[in-house]
């Protein structure tokens, strides 16, 4: 998943600074954590948070900030949260006066405490964390919300957490989508954990296969306006749309991991035959790729941009396989093996990994393709059509369509297959993709 070892180093004054001044000694501090693929999860305690004042609505919002944090930490597979009853043999916490033998005793590397106040009818939110191990104090956050802000509270938290250790934040991410939910094909977006589902296009015409932008303020999607099937890109912020390619059948955009470029699928070449272009998004130049008779397709940007995994029939026979190029569209090699049904590469944002769907006896299953070792592992396996892989931006976990339940929804997974997991059940839920 990363390398097999690396050091973090946290300046405690950033991170301290949304909790006012500290001292000059503890501002010079630096805490390293070493973590090596493999080792075991790190324990971390979360005893219940401090409400000061008695407001009913600070109580509650206590119990929901830590509900949403709490599962958020389990979702990491980094961190493993203390059983409850563990906190029963210690001293109750004091946020003034952090006992940190009592903590090391019933074996917690890390405290998240939170104190939880109403202020003016918002809800006030301190969160911090500290090294049990070295008694120090790593990082506080203070958030302030609406009720209905309270579970982003929890998940800013959570995100804070991976970025201690080096990580990508997840748990403030986006998946956009395609339901019917609402009688016609139109992209949503939804929290990480299926929570907040909200719809971004309002029209009549069918919408499909979103494609997030890097700094997840723009989704490019196909459009059937006018009767074809044309390219466009949507601010989410600002609610405006821009046409990008509606010449030929436009389809499967790709961002590169810079935003700059955009990869997509279309036939808009004289031959009429389905490949792959790249649009510079500031000059709008378009460039082809692909120049083959065969359908090249499902464009996905590894995570340097120097190479696209696609997907090709070139060999023939109804046997679309993945293959990789250089971003230019030289050096391409076959990169799939065995089997005669292989599509929809998704390239992990760890690098060493493409993730793809391969259909064996009519049953479509999600499987992971390890660049370094050339082993591939099978993540799905149910009978059913399981489709549309993308990956969350730790590589920890992907998103997928499937038929699992009756009607296509959309599911999360871990890498190594565990922790499945329904996001959706309003219509039919499709062609997910996860903000990376």
């Amino acid at each position: 998943m990363r390398d097999p070892k690396y050091v973090i180093a946290i300046p405690i004054l950033l991170a301290a600074a949304a909790l006012g001044p500290v001292p000059a000694a503890r501002a010079q501090q630096e805490v390293v954590l070493k973590i090596s693929e493999g080792m075991p999860m790190i324990p971390l305690a979360l005893p219940e948070f401090v409400v000061r004042g008695s407001s009913p609505a600070a109580q509650a919002a206590a119990q929901e900030i830590r509900q949403a944090l709490s599962d958020d930490i389990k979702y990491t597979r980094i961190f493993q949260l203390l059983p409850k009853e563990y906190y029963g043999y210690i001293r109750p916490l004091d946020p003034d006066k952090i006992m940190f033998k009592d903590w090391d005793s019933i074996q917690a590397r890390l405290l998240v405490t939170g104190e939880v106040r109403e202020d003016a009818g918002r809800i006030v939110f301190d969160g911090k964390i500290y090294d049990v191990k070295s008694e120090r104090f790593i990082v506080g956050k203070r958030y302030q919300a609406e009720k209905n802000g309270l579970r982003l509270v929890a998940h800013k938290m959570a995100d804070e957490l991976l970025k201690l250790h080096g990580e990508k934040p997840i748990f403030t991410t986006k998946i956009a989508f395609v339901s019917n939910r609402d009688g016609n094909d139109e992209i949503y977006m939804m929290d990480y954990d299926g929570a907040n589902p909200t719809r971004v296009t309002f029209n009549k015409i069918k919408d499909y296969m979103p494609a997030w932008s890097p700094d997840q303020r723009t989704i490019a999607f196909t459009s059937y306006r006018g009767g074809n099937a044309g390219l466009y890109l949507r601010n989410i912020y600002e609610g405006t749309e821009t046409a990008v390619s509606t010449k030929g059948t436009n389809y499967s955009a790709a961002f590169s991991p810079d935003g700059k470029k955009l990869a997509f699928c279309s036939t808009m070449a004289e031959e009429g035959n389905a490949d792959i272009f790249v649009m510079d998004l500031e000059t709008k130049k378009i460039k082809r790729l692909t120049y083959n008779a065969a359908i090249e397709t499902a464009p996905s940007w590894s995570p340097t941009g120097r190479e696209i995994a696609f997907t090709t029939d070139r060999l023939g026979q109804g046997s679309p396989q993945i293959y990789i190029m250089d971003a230019e569209g030289s050096n391409v090699r076959k990169a799939s093996f065995g089997g005669n049904y292989h599509d929809a590469p998704a390239w992990a944002p760890t690098s060493e990994r493409i993730a793809f769907v391969s259909r064996v006896d009519s049953t479509f299953d999600i499987y992971v393709l390890n660049l370094r070792t050339n082993q591939i592992s099978k993540l799905t396996e149910n009978n059913m059509r399981n489709e549309s892989p993308s990956w969350s931006p730790d590589g920890r976990h992907l998103v997928f369509a499937s038929n699992l339940s009756g009607s296509v929804q959309i599911y999360t997974v871990d890498y190594d297959g565990t922790n499945l997991r329904r996001l959706t059940d309003r219509g039919e839920n499709k062609l997910p993709n996860w903000t990376n």
